[in-house]
């Protein structure tokens, strides 16, 4: 019975995406003689499917790259030679389907009709007018629509006839689902610079010749632009910005609900299916054999699920008044609520808060001048795209429209005064000397026109200006390569039993670790290589400025009483069952298809997808 109905589930899901799929395009103008671009055995594909096909698949394509698909875009990807394959391959299971003499009653048809929602009126019944009316609109008769969705329901039973029987092998999964389980315990120790006997000495000059050699990314100059900018923001012009008192006062008699905010509490409710329940808890909290959370975990509910934050008396509806009365920790009811019965619990008190206008009179004034400045520099885009096309420089900005001239020498780590903005940065880093002035805006509202001056190329800088730097970064990288030598000699001359601590290290047992575990301060490979030891073997590994010497204590088998992984075996099996039905299902399509005639009217293809350009 639970097959049935998942699969009255996916059918239904199905039906309706049929239906939006062809109310997605409607009539475009292919109304003319032709209405097939060809066949597929004794099934047509019709133009208008097609069509509406191919625009369902752009826009899904729109959504999920959150950019704007162009036809020469999607055939660039193939999409529109995937969507008639797709096509051709539907249409050839129909044919099969009416060769077999599949096909299902008219009361079924009827029946997922009637469900539709898109064919439901005001009552949520069926309503033949809504119906005539969205066929209508996508150009389709009441015969053409239940012929599509006849076929596409005896299609769904074709398709449940051949992937219905294949069985879950439970192999694959309980080998996985073993691997995955599978348990290490390891003792390891951090071993640093003090298990050296002998001090590391000092760079040689070879070694800062090689070191500064081996990290010339480390030691070079990023390219940078000597750029000559004009811009002007809000900032620049809200002080001189006039602000009328009437405006002022109007904000604050908007925003009165910010400034003055009666006396509020921080409330949780915990809400019950009926009286009894809610007065059986009030007892509960009565007689002291149960809590406020106590009667939150036992509904399987956490804090966060019950929290109303801060309420005013009038929000609390008939605990209000209980609730105001209160004092922080009290719980009080149970009180009628639009979800039940509930018991409330008063977690504090919030004064009540009045900012006055003239308190906030400034912030009003800066953000009232600050819009009034934004909308005077919007004025002025037109005038200074004007004089940048006739050639007009950022000095000549400043002259004729007031902006501010700067100049910066820019780099990509550039983070002061106009190169805090992103879109300075970005419009930066794209310029080239000689480049045409463009007018750009930035985050705040302002504008900025720039030019790049001069351009110097990415350089190394000189050993001799860095020989600090480099002289300890080459000793550092010595000693940590003195403490990993070492670590790997003592590891040498070390059994499955030495004790860790009598060598002056501090043991630390990871337990029971698993191929997903998480070891902090440790290095990304480790799980993984203790997973690749034996027991007793002892490996060294590089984590950083220190070395991690590690044991491998025992091997242990999956916990067979964790449910995580008995549902992680169940997980995997269904993975596999869906993949060999699908592969199952491709592979009957594609014998179908070799013995099914296709016809394509290429003209008529290409007529449909003219209309998409």
């Amino acid at each position: 019975m639970a097959t049935k109905k998942g699969n009255k589930v996916i059918l239904w899901g199905i039906v309706g995406l049929l239906f939006f799929g062809m109310v997605g395009f409607g009539a475009t103008g292919l109304s003319g003689t032709v209405r097939t671009l060809g066949s597929v055995g004794d099934k047509d594909i019709g133009l208008n499917d097609y069509a509406r096909e191919l625009n369902q698949q752009m826009r899904a394509y729109e959504a999920q790259t959150g950019a704007p698909l162009s036809f020469a875009g999607a055939q660039a990807i193939g999409l529109d030679q995937a969507v008639l394959a797709q096509m051709v391959a539907r249409r050839s299971l129909d044919n099969e389907v009416a060769r077999l003499g599949l096909s299902v009653g008219d009361e079924r048809v009827r029946e997922q009709i009637l469900r539709i929602s898109a064919f439901q009126g005001i009552s949520g019944e069926f309503d033949r007018l809504s119906y005539k009316a969205a066929l209508e609109r996508q150009g389709q008769s009441e015969a053409e629509f239940e012929t599509a969705l006849r076929e596409e329901i005896s299609r769904t039973l074709l398709q449940a006839a051949i992937v219905g029987g294949v069985p879950a092998s439970p192999t694959y999964s309980n080998v996985l689902a073993t691997y995955l389980g599978e348990r290490r315990s390891v003792t390891r120790a951090m071993v640093n610079a003090t298990i050296l006997t002998d001090l590391v000495p000092e760079p040689t000059e070879a070694d800062l010749i090689a070191y500064h050699a081996a990290r010339q990314a480390e030691y070079t100059r990023p390219e940078t632009k000597d750029i000559t900018y004009a811009w002007l923001t809000p900032d620049m012009l809200q002080d001189s910005v006039e602000v009328d008192e009437t405006a002022l006062r109007d904000l604050y008699g908007q925003r009165l609900d910010e400034y003055v905010q009666p006396e509020r509490r921080l409330v949780e409710r915990l809400v019950f299916g009926d009286q009894a329940a809610a007065d059986a808890a009030r007892a509960d909290v009565d007689s002291g054999a149960k809590d406020f959370d106590t009667l939150v975990a036992d509904r399987g509910l956490d804090l966060s699920d019950v929290d109303m934050g801060d309420v005013s008396e009038a929000q609390l509806g008939a605990a209000g008044a209980a609730a105001f009365a209160a004092n922080p920790g009290d719980v009080v009811g149970p009180f009628a609520s639009s979800f039940g019965p509930a018991l409330f619990r008063v977690n504090a008190v919030l004064a009540a808060h009045e900012v006055t206008f003239e308190d906030a009179r400034d912030d009003l004034r800066d953000e009232l001048a600050n819009a009034r400045a934004r909308r005077l520099i919007d004025d002025q885009v037109s005038r200074v795209t004007d004089l940048l096309a006739g050639g007009a420089m950022p000095e000549d900005l400043v002259e004729q429209l007031g902006m501010a001239l700067g100049t910066i020498r820019y780099s990509q780590d550039s983070e002061d005064g106009i190169a805090a903005y992103d879109s300075f940065r970005a419009a930066a880093a794209a310029a080239q000397p000689g480049d045409y002035a463009s007018l750009e805006t930035l985050e705040d509202g302002g504008i900025f026109v720039l030019r790049v001056d001069a351009l110097s190329a990415a350089e190394t800088i000189p050993l001799e200006e860095v020989v600090d730097e480099v002289r300890l970064g080459a000793w550092v990288e010595a000693t940590h390569q003195a403490v990993i030598d070492a670590t790997k000699a003592l590891a040498a001359n070390l059994d499955e039993t030495a004790d860790l601590a009598a060598l002056g290290l501090e043991p630390v047992t990871d337990s029971q670790l698993t191929r997903r575990s998480f070891v902090a301060e440790t290095p990304f490979e480790y799980v993984r290589t203790i997973f690749e030891m034996e027991p007793g073997e002892i490996r060294v590994m590089d984590n950083g400025r220190e070395a991690i010497l590690v044991r491998l204590e025992e091997i242990s088998p999956p916990d067979a009483d964790d449910p995580a992984l008995a549902a992680e075996r169940i997980s995997i099996a269904e993975q596999v069952t869906a993949g060999i039905v699908q592969d199952l299902f491709d592979a009957y399509v594609g014998v179908i298809q070799t013995g099914t005639e296709v016809k394509i009217n290429q003209s008529a293809v290409n007529a449909v997808n003219a209309n998409f350009q």
